[in-house]
């Protein structure tokens, strides 16, 4: 036995891991991807140029969808230190207590009284400690009031004319409400899981971390895991362990299962792959918010003024350097929302993105968020917090370096496709109240033909897309509905166990990183208890 542990994937549930068992074991985190330390990685607004990287990104696609008109969608994943956390939109959102309550009843011991523990012990809120709050923990999360775009103001006054009142903390007592998000970024850098919880610890010698090492399998003997080949500088390589822990995400870890040996049957035959576990679950249950933006010119000055020309950039990129403010260390949103599409809905199943810029002129390998339009543009995003379509993951062959199959299967359900069709009414209803209408000189999309319930149906399957958050799939379970025990553990080995959103017993309703954050550190807990 080479180590105590194997963690493959540093990424949001990884690197919690590793902080927390390094402390009393000896664990090798083993992560695809390389460093971090890349300035668009650390500049907060950078992420546009890492949304098509391959050098920090998986840069996977599904499979053509029917329920976005036929379009294969692009999803982003992190490869690289802090995964996802580390090319993500940094929004620091737990979810809805309610979402836990049917976390633990799916796997006792992860209901919303310990996750809520979990979450204020390892936070560092700028806001500081309360009921909610965590204060002194590793990861410190930013209060997001200064430096905003004024635009930000009228937008939360224009939601509260349409009916959404004022929420100064959307993790706090209610999720209901406008406001602003609360940001992982810390001294105007990126603070993603990485520099919060593994960059710490790797000066432990009880913490080894190997980069561009790409895990190809888990090694069995018999029915018991005992450690991963992998392939590092083209050379393939086995380390052993005692306990082995996937937090690939919900992509990877899947697929990882698939190609070790377990998941469905059939799958696994028709690719090659030897069957030790026939688990139909491993892959299925793909849950994933799927969201679109309404945008509109402008009569006052957005972001695209300032961010667009040279100029303008110059004068942001000073700034950024002498003050670590403006613009650049920002996320895209500054504010946001949740609510309820309708009044039988029992809490929000809605959220809400606001973006003081819009980006509608696409360019060639990124996301121009830092060359938006030649406009003075601002979108108003949305996403569905709780949609009822499924997809699935399927390795397509034994090939440990081919991208699995993705179907994501959005808006499958005539209920996705009904909410969504209120909630994207409700947009116009918001821009249409005096704090926000005063600005608008035209709506740009989808524009104002399109008002049938018809069209508007058609313009949000044609422009979706995922919010990055794909989860569920090798879920925590009761047995024979899933992957997982209520310790992390894959049902049918020994030594396994897979912690990252691939683990969530269901979606929750918000951004996903924080959530995944805390099943590592919740999720490190078992297993030092045991």
């Amino acid at each position: 036995m080479d180590v105590d542990y194997i963690i493959v994937g540093s990424g949001s549930s990884g690197s919690v891991l590793a902080n927390r068992l390094s402390e009393k074991h000896r664990v090798t985190v083993l992560e695809a991807g390389g460093s971090d330390l890349l300035p668009y990685v650390q500049l907060p607004l950078g992420y546009g140029k890492l949304f098509y990287d391959p050098a920090v990104n998986w840069m996977y696609a599904t499979e053509a969808d029917p329920g976005l008109a036929g379009n294969r969608d692009h999803w982003p994943r992190g490869k690289v230190l802090g995964g996802s956390s580390s090319i993500n939109a940094m929004v620091y959102i737990r979810g809805h207590r309610a979402d836990y309550d049917e976390w633990g009843q799916a796997a006792p011991g992860w209901g919303w009284e310990e996750m809520l523990q979990a979450y204020r012990a390892m936070e560092d809120n700028e806001a500081g400690a309360d009921a909610y709050r965590g204060k002194g923990g590793p990861l410190f999360i930013s209060r997001n009031r200064k430096g905003l775009h004024w635009l930000v103001e009228d937008y939360i006054a224009a939601c509260g004319e349409a009916g959404l009142p004022y929420n100064p903390d959307f993790n706090g007592a209610e999720q209901e409400g406008a406001g602003t998000y609360q940001m992982t970024i810390k001294g105007g850098r990126r603070n993603s899981a990485a520099r919060a919880f593994l960059r710490p610890a790797m000066g432990r010698k009880t913490l080894q971390v190997l980069t561009k090492a790409h895990v190809t399998r888990v090694l069995f003997e018999g029915r018991r895991a005992v450690g991963v080949e992998y392939v590092q500088g083209g050379e393939t390589k086995t380390l052993k362990a005692r306990e082995v822990i996937l937090s690939g995400g919900a992509i990877n870890s899947p697929q990882l299962l698939q190609l070790s040996g377990i998941g469905p049957g059939e799958v696994l035959s028709k690719a090659g792959v030897p069957v030790l576990v026939d688990n139909p679950h491993v892959g299925r249950n793909l849950n994933d918010h799927q969201g679109i933006n309404y945008t509109w010119e402008m009569k006052v000055a957005t972001y695209n003024g300032i961010l667009r020309p040279w100029w303008g950039k110059a004068f942001v990129g000073l700034q950024y350097l002498l003050t670590r403010g403006g613009p650049l260390a920002k996320s895209i949103n500054h504010g946001g929302g949740f609510f309820r599409t309708s009044a039988d809905e029992p809490r929000p199943n809605m959220q809400l993105y606001f973006q003081a810029f819009s980006t509608l002129i696409p360019r060639n390998g990124e996301r121009p968020l830092l060359t938006p339009d030649p406009f003075q543009g601002l979108s108003i995003g949305l996403s569905n917090c709780r949609p009822t379509s499924r997809g699935h993951i399927h390795i397509r062959s034994a090939d440990p370096f081919a991208h699995p199959e993705i179907v994501a299967n959005a808006f499958s359900t005539e209920k996705d496709v009904a909410e969504m069709l209120l909630a994207v009414r409700y947009l116009r209803t918001i821009a249409a109240q005096p704090s926000f209408a005063r600005w608008i000189k035209q709506e740009l999309r989808p524009g104002p033909s399109v008002t049938s319930d018809a069209d508007m149906i058609q313009d949000f399957r044609e422009r979706s897309g995922t919010v990055y958050h794909p989860s569920c799939t090798a879920r925590m379970a009761p047995e024979g509905e899933g992957v997982l025990d209520h310790h992390l553990r894959v049902r049918g080995v020994e030594g396994l166990r897979v912690c990252d959103a691939s683990a969530f017993p269901n979606l929750i309703a918000g951004n996903t990183n924080a959530p995944a954050m805390a099943l590592g550190w919740r999720g490190a807990e078992l297993i030092l208890k045991r």
